[in-house]
């Protein structure tokens, strides 16, 4: 099972209804960097970790839930602030 995080982040920054440049400004990269980042079907882990955080999305738990169950990427976790 392929995983496209770059898609699934960019989905999930539009479902949140935030800009490219809120990213932007969150993260510390250009718009070449970012829209880079939307066409990657793999990123480094620490970069991930930042952008669940900005997001407050589990990322990682896309690929978590691929290897135990059948594969779906819409269950990454939404998590509040405080989490």
């Amino acid at each position: 099972m392929q995983i496209h995080i770059g898609n699934l982040i960019r989905d999930e920054l539009r479902r949140q209804g935030h800009t490219n440049e809120w990213m932007m400004d969150r993260i510390g990269v250009s718009e070449r960097t970012l829209q880079r980042l939307f066409n990657k079907s793999s990123i480094d882990t620490q970069q991930l970790f930042l952008i669940s955080s900005v997001l407050h999305t589990d990322f990682f738990i896309c690929y978590s839930n691929a290897l135990t169950t059948p594969p779906n990427t819409d269950t990454c976790q939404h998590l509040t602030p405080n989490e």
